[in-house]
């Protein structure tokens, strides 16, 4: 059973970075896809970043391309979001996920079988 716990929200000014962690136990790494995925309120979940921990290629929202970096530890069975720019519409609940099985599509919610417990972003405008 993987267990994942996100670090690192906080409240931000708009045009300030936040770095989010997501640390993970009782799994491999290397055998999973890892994603981040958020959910403002009143909103649906939706999808932010996702990383293919084997290759390294990382898929990015277009909402937040240019502006997110994601990246990986394998040492340390961790994940970042590295976030600049942010604005006010960053502002939601993110969540770390991971997948194991070996088809997948990175951007679809129902393909992660791990979730993280979230961690609140909030930009202030």
């Amino acid at each position: 059973q993987v267990h994942l716990v996100e670090s690192g929200g906080g409240l931000v000014q708009a045009g300030e970075s936040l770095r989010l962690s997501c640390a993970s136990s009782g799994g491999t790494f290397s055998t999973y896809v890892m994603g981040w995925f958020r959910q403002a309120p009143g909103k649906e979940r939706e999808f932010v970043a996702a990383m293919e921990w084997s290759s390294g290629n990382t898929y990015y929202a277009d909402s937040v391309k240019g502006r997110f970096t994601m990246s990986g530890d394998n040492a340390k069975n961790t994940v970042d979001l590295q976030m600049n720019s942010l604005k006010p519409e960053d502002t939601a609940v993110y969540y770390c996920a991971a997948v194991r099985r070996t088809t997948y599509i990175v951007g679809k919610q129902s393909t992660y079988d791990y979730w993280g417990q979230g961690t609140q972003v909030t930009v202030s405008s």
